[in-house]
């Protein structure tokens, strides 16, 4: 490894970045992506650059950088999404990477707006940031989209379904984490299990139920319509659809819901029944929210990393705010890895004639 230059500071006077340069045998544009954590560095130079600036006792103007790159990193998160529990942790994510990169971020909910309002919204936004960050459903929106594309804004979709080749995505495979948790029910013996669907305005929704379809299928069992409830992804519509899975004259032995909300909705309705989670009904969610260890028991759920993905699109949207040739920006779909997450919400159905906790 290339060692820094020997030290020449002079006494009395505050270090500057072209010193820390020098002494690292660096430019003072690579000292600045490693003092502020952004843009690609090799590890070695990263090094060099770090021993400098401990060498020296380099302090940047955090303040100072943060006004100079203002006018072009500033980045909107805009949401409406009826769940607390996804929503702090899309915040926490762009936080994070909104802090280490000194971008500017801006907050903002649209909720219930029309297309027209959304329209309208979309083009007083352009005017004010270089980029966006769309989290479902507005990502989903058409009006909203080509409003930012067509003004020269940098826009990522946050845990949409599918990649849409206008602008870059943060996701997971939505319909793989869905037939793996669905094939992990059926593994354990259940054969009759409810599925409570997300919003129908969600990409993501779609995948997860053909998700949970393949899985059924490819275990030879035959889906019960019945079996099939309608959710919004809220708390609320999961105490709806979970009162008609366990009113069924036959009720399922599990229930797949498919955000955290809902699931833990269906722990509420089953224990008001007197029914033992998961003795007599197992309950799987998706997302891993805090929602998912805030319940008794704790449940079983897909891994979903929404606040590594908002990091993420902090950095794909910096790439692109950055080149030089903005109207080369590259659109990018960032699949995450996601992990089923098993706590204690499932078990092996009932035998047959086993009434105990009914």
């Amino acid at each position: 490894m290339e060692k820094p230059k020997k030290s020449v500071r002079r006494k009395g006077r505050a270090v500057t970045i072209d010193e820390v340069a020098a002494l690292a045998n660096v430019s003072p544009m690579t000292v600045s992506r490693v003092v502020n954590g952004y843009g690609k560095v090799r590890e070695s130079t990263r090094e060099r650059v770090t021993q400098a600036v401990r060498e020296l006792g380099y302090t940047p103007n955090q303040a100072a950088s943060s006004l100079a790159a203002a006018q072009d990193t500033r980045i909107a998160l805009i949401y409406t999404n009826p769940s607390a529990a996804y929503l702090r942790e899309l915040l926490v994510g762009a936080l994070n990477g909104a802090s280490r990169t000194a971008a500017q971020l801006v907050i903002d909910t649209w909720e219930n707006f029309d297309a027209e309002q959304q329209r309208h919204a979309a083009r007083a936004l352009a005017k004010t940031v270089a980029g966006a960050i769309l989290p479902p459903p507005l990502c989903e929106s058409k009006a909203i989209v080509s409003e930012l594309v067509n003004a020269g804004v940098a826009v990522v979709a946050i845990a949409s379904g599918r990649f849409s080749q206008e602008i870059s995505s943060v996701r997971i495979d939505d319909f793989h984490a869905s037939r793996e948790i669905t094939a992990h029910l059926i593994s354990l013996g259940h054969t009759r299990i409810g599925y409570i669907k997300g919003n129908p305005n969600q990409t993501a929704s779609a995948r997860r139920y053909e998700g949970f379809q393949a899985a059924m299928s490819e275990a030879g069992l035959t889906l019960d319509s019945a079996l099939v409830q309608q959710g919004y992804f809220t708390y609320r519509s999961g105490l709806d659809a979970t009162e008609k899975l366990l009113g069924l004259r036959k009720p399922p032995t599990a229930i797949f819901a498919s955000n955290d909300d809902m699931a833990s909705a269906v722990i509420s309705v089953a224990h008001r029944r007197g029914l033992d989670v998961p003795r007599d009904l197992s309950v799987v969610g998706f997302d891993d929210t805090s929602a998912a260890t805030t319940v008794w028991p704790e449940l079983t759920t897909i891994h979903q990393p929404i606040a590594s993905m908002a990091d993420s699109a902090i950095d794909i949207l910096l790439r692109n705010i950055r080149r030089k040739d903005r109207n080369t920006r590259v659109v990018v779909d960032h699949v995450l890895p996601h992990q089923l997450v098993s706590r204690d919400s499932v078990a092996p159905p009932a035998k047959p004639g086993d009434t105990t906790g009914q």
